[in-house]
């Protein structure tokens, strides 16, 4: 655990490094399935799944800290730890890490909990892997006794022995907040999730194969300006499954969307346009490809996989395919 108070800043943040975007957006409307989440196996490790469920707004959080609070979330029902310890969850997460999946910390601290591997968290591959951080918090709540009888700090301090023992108690209302915004999401395969691909109808062949494309790619890792082998980055991963179709889009998110053709605000979106996130369309921070009006695959940040997301508020949107429609 870091040894060292963290201030909680919500600004919103853009980074484009060779070609790939970092998701740092803020939030406006989050639906069902954020969070690339697990179920456990036998010998109590974590595998992919993906968090699915009603959810509500939470204003001043980003997108990638209310996917990984939903991965806390649904980790801590698929567990069956009650809802006292996902409140406990999310405030020791505020405090270590801002609910970022960071890959820095005080020594050699990683992750949404700041867990160290030298003193037997993980190897810092699988603290990195929010389902993982998760269920360690959990299981290491789980075995102080009498958690649910203490206060959301004195719970927290006792998993994480942190230098600062009183300060997670300064997120519990938010945490509490959270929680309430995301008591409805599951854990559920991500075979479950791919199934929504099964039955994409689009307006033409080029639409429908880079929809396709990126349907063959759930389940694979975040990796920054990655190009497939073995993972993507949110722009890498739209850029791919268009060349997949024969259209070459430009590798960054934000010139796939100054590249077009874009969409009026407010029309229908349909299988195989991009969908584009930020706080204006000239700071686009992520992008997505539209499977359904309502949802999109997109690969979400680090630590996490491609999935199939809701959309929800975004900056705006294009429809690549829109000169090869007869």
């Amino acid at each position: 655990m870091r040894g060292r108070a963290v201030q909680i800043i919500s600004t919103t943040k853009a980074a484009v490094i060779g070609g790939a975007c970092v998701l740092l957006l803020p939030v406006v409307f989050i639906a069902a399935a954020v969070g690339g989440l697990a179920s456990r196996p036998a010998g109590g490790s974590i595998t992919d799944c993906a968090a699915t469920g009603a959810t509500t707004a939470v204003a001043g959080y980003q997108h990638d800290q209310i996917a990984n609070a939903t991965t806390i979330v649904a980790v801590g029902r698929q567990l069956a730890v009650p809802p006292q310890g996902w409140v406990v969850a999310i405030a020791a997460a505020l405090q270590e890490s801002g609910l970022h999946n960071l890959d820095y910390g005080d020594r050699d601290s990683l992750g949404l909990f700041q867990q160290r591997p030298s003193q037997g968290w993980g190897t810092p591959a699988q603290i990195m892997n929010p389902s993982y951080a998760a269920t360690q918090f959990y299981q290491h709540l789980l075995a102080v006794p009498g958690w649910q009888q203490m206060s959301v700090t004195d719970a927290a301090q006792a998993v994480q022995r942190s230098g600062f023992p009183g300060a997670y108690a300064q997120h519990e209302q938010a945490a509490r907040d959270i929680v309430a915004a995301l008591t409805g999401v599951v854990c559920t395969g991500v075979a479950d999730v791919a199934r929504d691909c099964d039955s994409i109808q689009a307006s033409n062949n080029a639409a429908l194969n880079a929809v396709l494309y990126a349907c063959r790619q759930v389940g694979k890792p975040y990796i920054w300006g990655g190009d497939g082998n073995p993972g993507f980055d949110c722009s890498g991963l739209t850029h791919a499954a268009y060349a997949a179709a024969g259209i070459t889009l430009p590798r960054v998110a934000q010139d796939q969307y100054s590249a077009g053709p874009q969409l009026p605000t407010g029309q229908p979106l349909q299988p195989g346009d991009l969908v584009f996130f930020g706080t204006s369309t000239t700071t686009i921070t992520h992008v997505g490809i539209v499977i359904s009006p309502a949802e999109m695959i997109d690969a979400p940040d680090v630590g996490q996989q491609v999935r199939v997301d809701r959309i929800g508020s975004h900056a705006g949107a294009t429809r690549p395919t829109i000169h090869t429609q007869h």
